[in-house]
């Protein structure tokens, strides 16, 4: 596990811009909501966003909705449900009951306060009727081995949730809604962020104001401002992780072989399409390992891949580091299989960081000599 590596404190510049209570608390000073009467969030960031909440608003009730063991440090005071991603399971589907259940609770004249991030599609659901949890796994599992990007899994999500889409505030009767939102999508749309848990209904009859108050734009720039306070030439900076894992190393590899030396960003959420039986891992290690490849032999090439969460698919790693010298002809196995994750680890280049208190999707940090 690389925690010593000089790639990671500059990843870690990046999430602390975007961590949930640094956002929200940023985002209410600068613009002061109504004191609401109800505060949910729901996501991997939840908790960190509900604690700024909390410290803004301490007498308002708490829900949190947020991935296992990722409840540390929430209010004392504050109802918690813990379900599983990126698969669901019943608490999901217990989460979706009572979320339905507190909005719909909530009187005229009323202010809720939605704090939304990435994970929430799994971790909260109320499927149409006609459609239990074994049909919802089926269908998440068919979605994530396929590499159908965010865009394509929140369309198909939306038309069988009665949560997605703007429907869970379409049961709110109250007088004001105010989202704040982590982006975790490309182009940092209210409406697939979540599947649109957060969004309002078409011609709302209440008050809605909504908020993008942290994205992967911002934590690129805090890599960027990191690396240039350490003295650290800084070239490109770009939003371009939206392809397939396979083609996009090939593209990756290409621009750092042309590019000046010194820090190099990219950001985004790619694809991949696994095989039937996958092994260990997520999209970032596998990433990591094809990057590996591409690079086998040359030196002067370092390069961190992380999910800004602080996890890789359904793992507790947040990514690898890998360089010239990482590559070795069984990795190829490993590809195949998907199990990029296992080949990693036991040679000491997957980084672990724990739950990091938001979700911006990923970084990709590369360092050239």
């Amino acid at each position: 596990m690389q925690t010593d590596d000089p790639l990671v404190p500059l990843f870690q510049a990046g999430v602390a811009a975007v961590r949930g209570d640094t956002a929200v608390a940023t985002a209410l000073a600068r613009a002061p909501c109504p004191v609401p009467d109800q505060i949910i969030a729901v996501g991997k960031a939840a908790t960190a966003m509900a604690c700024a909440a909390h410290d803004a608003f301490p007498d308002a009730p708490v829900l949190i909705v947020t991935k296992y063991d990722h409840a540390e440090g929430a209010p004392d005071t504050a109802e918690i449900i813990e379900a599983a991603h990126p698969v669901l399971d019943n608490r999901s589907l217990a989460a979706g009951a009572r979320l339905l259940e507190v909005v719909g609770a909530m009187q005229p004249g009323s202010h809720l306060l939605m704090l939304v991030s990435g994970g929430a599609s799994a971790l909260a659901e109320a499927p149409i009727e006609g459609l239990d949890l074994a049909g919802l796994k089926a269908r998440a599992q068919d979605m994530l081995a396929s590499g159908a990007d965010i865009h394509a899994m929140n369309a198909a999500r939306k038309q069988v949730s009665r949560v997605k889409g703007g429907k869970l505030l379409g049961h709110f009767h109250g007088a004001t809604a105010t989202t704040l939102a982590i982006s975790d999508v490309e182009g940092d749309s209210l409406h697939v962020i979540g599947s649109g848990i957060g969004a309002a209904p078409d011609a709302p009859a209440f008050t809605f104001d909504a908020r993008i108050v942290a994205s992967n734009a911002i934590a690129r720039q805090a890599v960027v401002a990191a690396a240039n306070l350490a003295g650290e030439p800084v070239g490109l900076n770009e939003e371009t992780l939206y392809q397939d894992i396979h083609p996009l190393a090939a593209t990756i590899a290409t621009s750092l072989q042309h590019a000046a030396p010194g820090l190099h960003v990219f950001g985004g959420e790619p694809t991949v399409i696994l095989p039937p039986d996958p092994g260990q891992g997520g999209r970032n290690q596998a990433l990591a390992l094809l990057l590996a490849r591409e690079i086998s032999g040359q030196t002067g090439l370092h390069i961190l891949v992380a999910g800004t969460d602080g996890t890789d698919g359904p793992t507790d790693a947040a990514g690898a580091i890998v360089d010239g010298a990482t590559w070795a002809a069984d990795a190829q196995d490993a590809l195949d299989r998907a199990d990029a994750g296992r080949w990693l680890e036991t040679r000491g280049h997957v980084l672990k960081t724990g739950p990091t208190g938001t979700n911006v999707m990923d970084l990709v940090i590369a360092l050239k000599r």
